[in-house]
């Protein structure tokens, strides 16, 4: 008698959101980051010159902020292209259309920092501990310690196009770049000069994840001339495997609890795609956005990813673990019915 342990049961993967959420005007625009979950559960949406507070525990949402409110004039508004909270979740960074990034003390509701140095709009922020990476159309990368007055504390000079993806590895060793230059730069945190240059990808790199299982380990997605998912040592310098989805990538986030990687798409499929390493066996394949799925963050607890896009809808789905069934759909952003 041949003795086989028994298969482990398949987890399911709900094929629906667990809530819908209207997010009016969420821009359709590759190169910016408008969607960021922080730590104490709180989602940060840009949407327009505003950004919003969505709270997941109460389902309460606050305006956080208005630019246009800010000007002299109301026509000198400028729109919010990124968000990205600071790790403790007791500030966030905006980044502006005209290139400052601003600092919000999120308990108090007030701008605490308005650091400038970027002369075109920053699409990409980036948080390592108190310092705050800040990628620009102006192809440049300023880090700034938001400890010191200093606008910026060292000023990165590698891209030849806008940057439209940053990341710090779990470390705060490495900061990894992506650009509408078709470039992945990896940067040491003691350097101006990049360590390792890969110019594999033929489209813009936006999506850009590090591995928290393997040391060194980081996934990049190229855009729609491009359609790869590609992944590299950061400590050898080595391009590792290399995976055709067949549709434009534009977010990548690994899970925390395992070694499976979710994946956003656009052009021609607008899917989301949670896929096994290091076999790429896709686990499961989520459609329902309308329009390309630009924008993706993990809940804190690692088990939940929103999504955004064009459609301006933001989508919540427990894809790392069991699936709920769809609840209504919520206008929570809608300024007329519910921001008072």
């Amino acid at each position: 008698m041949i003795l086989t342990s028994p298969r482990k049961p398949l987890r399911y993967i709900s094929k629906h959101p667990y809530k819908v959420l209207d997010a009016p005007d969420l821009q359709d625009d590759f190169y910016l980051n408008l969607v960021d979950w922080s730590s104490n559960n709180v989602l940060g949406v840009g949407l327009g010159t505003c950004v919003y507070l969505w709270s997941a525990a109460t389902s309460r949402v606050i305006k956080l902020c208005d630019m246009a409110s800010q000007g002299n004039h109301r026509n000198s508004a400028e729109n919010v292209t990124s968000v990205s909270w600071m790790p403790t979740g007791s500030h966030i960074a905006v980044g502006t259309a005209l290139g400052p990034v601003e600092i919000w003390d999120v308990q108090k509701s007030k701008r605490v920092r308005k650091m400038r140095g970027h002369t075109q709009r920053v699409g990409a922020l980036a948080w390592n501990q108190y310092t705050v990476s800040s990628g620009s159309r102006d192809r440049l990368i300023y880090h700034r310690d938001v400890r010191v007055p200093n606008e910026f504390t060292t000023k990165l000079t590698g891209h030849r196009q806008e940057v439209c993806g940053l990341k710090w590895n779990p470390e705060g060793t490495q900061l990894a770049s992506g650009s509408n230059d078709n470039k992945l730069l990896i940067w040491d945190n003691a350097s101006d000069i990049p360590i390792y240059k890969f110019l594999h990808h033929t489209a813009a790199v936006k999506a850009i994840a590090w591995s928290p299982h393997s040391h060194g380990l980081l996934a990049s997605g190229g855009g729609s001339q491009d359609k790869h998912i590609r992944f590299w040592s950061t400590s050898t310098g080595e391009a590792l495997e290399c995976y055709d989805t067949e549709s434009q990538v534009c977010n990548l986030a690994w899970s925390r609890h395992s070694n499976e990687l979710v994946s956003t798409h656009g052009y021609s499929q607008n899917q989301v795609i949670l896929w096994q390493y290091p076999s790429m066996e896709q686990l499961a394949v989520l459609r329902g956005h309308t329009y390309r799925v630009l924008y993706l963050s993990v809940s804190p607890d690692g088990q939940n990813i929103v999504t955004g896009a064009g459609d301006e809808t933001l989508r919540f789905w427990n894809i790392f673990n069991n699936g709920e069934k769809e609840k209504r759909r919520e206008s929570v952003f809608d300024i007329r019915t519910q921001i008072r």
